[in-house]
């Protein structure tokens, strides 16, 4: 999964941490690189919990759960469905960068 902001992606981490964080962003499960990290308010563009106001959202199984109060928000239809079309997208992408065409 790329950057959500510049598009850069994630390379074999090393040992430890990796220093990409993870947020979500309009419904979808986002990676942030190092340098977006570090050149902007990322944070800023991180949805929010319902219930608590948090940024710390995960994306699991068409839901989102909140890992500061456990709150759980169900993705609406229009979410998954355009979550799909990126990923057919991205993997026709990779499969003409394979195979050409």
């Amino acid at each position: 999964m790329p950057c959500y902001h510049c598009g850069a992606r994630q390379s074999d981490p090393g040992k430890g941490p990796s220093p990409w964080k993870r947020g979500v962003v309009r419904d979808e499960q986002v990676l942030v690189c190092p340098d977006c990290q570090a050149t902007h308010d990322w944070t800023a563009d991180l949805d929010r919990c319902e219930n608590c106001g948090s940024t710390m959202l995960l994306r699991s199984l068409g839901e989102t759960r909140c890992r500061q109060c456990s709150h759980v928000k169900t993705a609406a239809p229009a979410a998954s469905a355009r979550s799909d079309e990126s990923l057919s997208s991205e993997v026709a992408d990779a499969l003409r960068r394979r195979f050409g065409g």
